[in-house]
């Protein structure tokens, strides 16, 4: 089978990425040029900034991209992009700039799903595994639980009504005077605290989450306390969390009678978390996830996604167009 070589380009957010990923699997290159400092001192990504910075960036990271992989724009043989889920504008820039590309090469172009990446992520870090299989995608915009019939086959079976958790762990650190980005920050500070307070449950029926209200029970205890000691909380945060989203994947690999799990998304990067997922391990799951450079948004997972859509007939045309609220 001749080797296909994917260019993937990767703008949905506030990380401008272009790699190059051979077969789907091996990454050639992957470079991602974040605009975390930038946003830092906002507090969040604004918008317009991070579409600004695409804009400046798109080009420089598509020439080292290919540098780094030591081939020419003549080699490449499909050309991946976001589509959507995300920002608009960012995903405009990576989409025009991905449409440019196909049309001046001569190159299919194949839009990507944003979701459909963070699961690809996976085939990347693990050669062997394939589907089927039960991923968890836990992100600052998605909290999915996705049964994985094929490559392309998806079936949402759990997903939250609220809040993402990445949004919770985020608000969660803006609260207590963690600053931006609040993920990394609340799992550091966790490590230095106990789980020791009582947190109120929330019950959902089937396999959807909500995190809501552990959000807004944390607001209130600070309020009402805020000499409460902020490890301890964010140790307690984790630990209820954490257990929402182990009950629930269970259950799942129970109805789907699956014991092969994958994270994926930038929470699934969280230390806590990983280490809870992988005591499954002891009960007989099979627990797969992500490198952590491939948890967080980047081009490699995009252009393995892409090559799985691109084998199996999907070309897209010059119309196409960025759908912030894309759906898997």
């Amino acid at each position: 089978m001749k080797n296909i070589i994917t260019l993937g380009i990767e703008s949905s957010c506030d990380e401008t990425s272009v790699a190059v990923v051979r077969n789907g699997r091996e990454v050639l290159s992957n470079v991602i040029n974040s605009q975390i400092k930038i946003h830092e001192k906002f507090g969040g990504v604004v918008p317009e900034i991070a579409s600004r910075n695409h804009i400046e960036a798109i080009s420089d990271v598509t020439k080292k991209a290919l540098d780094e992989a030591g081939i020419e724009y003549k080699d490449i043989d499909n050309i991946a992009c976001t589509y959507g889920p995300g920002l608009v504008g960012a995903l405009l820039v990576g989409v025009s700039y991905a449409k440019g590309l196909s049309y001046a090469l001569n190159k299919p172009l194949t839009g990507t799903n944003h979701i459909e990446g963070h699961i690809a992520a996976n085939y990347i870090s693990h050669q062997e595994l394939k589907p089927p299989f039960l991923c968890l995608i836990i992100s600052g915009g998605h909290t999915h639980l996705v049964y994985i019939q094929d490559y392309d086959k998806f079936d949402i079976i759990g997903k939250t009504r609220d809040d993402a958790i990445g949004e919770a762990f985020d608000k969660v650190a803006r609260v207590i005077g963690l600053g931006y980005p609040g993920g990394p920050k609340v799992d550091k500070l966790a490590k230095e605290g106990e789980a020791n307070i009582e947190l109120p449950k929330t019950h959902i029926e089937g396999l959807d989450f909500s995190f809501s209200g552990i959000k807004t029970a944390i607001i209130n205890l600070h309020h009402k306390n805020p000499d409460i000691n902020k490890a301890d909380l964010c140790a307690s945060f984790e630990k209820y969390v954490t257990d929402i989203l182990i009950n629930n994947t269970i259950e799942a690999s129970k109805k789907m009678n699956t014991k092969t799990i994958a994270l994926a998304g930038g929470v699934s990067a969280n230390s806590y978390i990983r280490e809870k997922f992988i005591e499954l391990e002891k009960q007989g799951y099979k627990v797969y996830y992500p490198d952590p450079i491939l948890c967080t948004d980047n081009a490699a997972m995009i252009a393995s996604a892409g090559y799985y859509r691109y084998i199996s007939g999907v070309v897209s045309d010059l119309e196409l167009n960025a759908v912030p609220n894309l759906k898997i």
